[in-house]
């Protein structure tokens, strides 16, 4: 199963006891949803646990039943009776006479656990969710530009301001932060979903940090060798023009460590002496066999 998938098993696991928040979970469905008309209302899902919730939803939001289930790959949950439809759609707060679009009552989500419901079944039928290992990525899709809007405006009330775009003719709700996308499963009641995105992100962050480790340490590591390549070659230098055998003693000692040494860095280097140097009068020593070897 996708992570999409698991979450959306988790979000069924518990079945809504309260008849107000089962109403506003089927209108989040019914807004979300293949297809809502007077002549037919279709719900299309791949989920066999939303498959298995949904019958048992309705029932106990509207006391009725579908008139046909279709399987086969994903599930069709059709309503075509003219009697049942206007009774949901009486249920739900909507009427042509009044508009011409379908639209969010608000009059269901008075309650934060009505509107939590609301978004659930939003997302059970038109939403989804990325793997959080690969990206962060949620969203909410209508073919309902009106409900989008509507859907907007409730989430930037609790505390969850999406993105907008268009796609293919669909309105579509998304989030791409992985903090918002652990509160919103959240609040939807998918905790472990969330938390796996959280897992995710921490995975994610120790990994990078790792790596910024393993860069710096090898940058740092180049420039050690790129140093001690210059200093030796200096020192090298030296020796053919016969100048390194005339130098102090402290400067012959220095080249010698440094060549026996070439991978060593200064505080490594520094601690061969006897008694040890410190970095700074090392780093004064070589940088002087390196100014003795580039005079003409």
């Amino acid at each position: 199963m996708s992570f999409s998938s698991d979450a959306k098993a988790e979000l069924c696991r518990d079945f809504i006891q309260k008849k107000c928040c089962a109403l506003a979970e089927a209108a989040g469905v019914l807004l979300f949803c293949s297809s809502v008309s007077f002549e037919q209302i279709k719900i299309v899902t791949e989920s066999e646990h939303f498959a298995e919730r949904l019958p048992k939803l309705f029932h106990k939001a509207f006391h009725l039943d579908f008139d046909s289930v279709q399987t086969g790959g994903k599930y069709s949950f059709l309503v075509t009776e003219r009697a049942k439809i206007e009774t949901i759609f009486e249920l739900i707060g909507y009427s042509p006479a009044e508009s011409i679009t379908l639209h969010v009552n608000y009059g269901l989500l008075e309650k934060d656990c009505c509107r939590a419901s609301f978004l659930r079944g939003a997302f059970l039928t038109g939403g989804s969710v990325t793997d959080p290992a690969k990206r962060y990525h949620l969203e909410l899709a209508t073919n309902h530009h009106k409900v989008a809007r509507e859907t907007e405006s409730l989430l930037i009330e609790q505390g969850f301001p999406p993105k907008a775009t268009l796609r293919n003719g669909s309105a579509v709700l998304y989030y791409k932060q992985s903090e918002a996308i652990e509160d919103f499963l959240a609040f939807l009641g998918a905790p472990v979903a969330a938390m796996g995105v959280m897992e995710a992100k921490i995975e994610k962050d120790m990994k990078n940090k790792i790596n910024r480790i393993v860069n710096c340490d090898n940058a740092n590591t180049s420039k050690v060798v790129e140093a001690a390549q210059a200093q030796i070659a200096a020192i090298r230098t030296l020796r053919e023009r016969g100048l390194l055998e005339k130098l102090p003693d402290k400067l012959k000692e220095t080249a010698e460590l440094r060549e026996q040494n070439p991978e060593a860095n200064l505080q490594e280097l520094a601690e061969m002496f006897d008694p040890p140097l410190t970095k700074s009068a090392l780093n004064h020593r070589l940088r002087k066999l390196c100014e003795l070897a580039a005079e003409e």
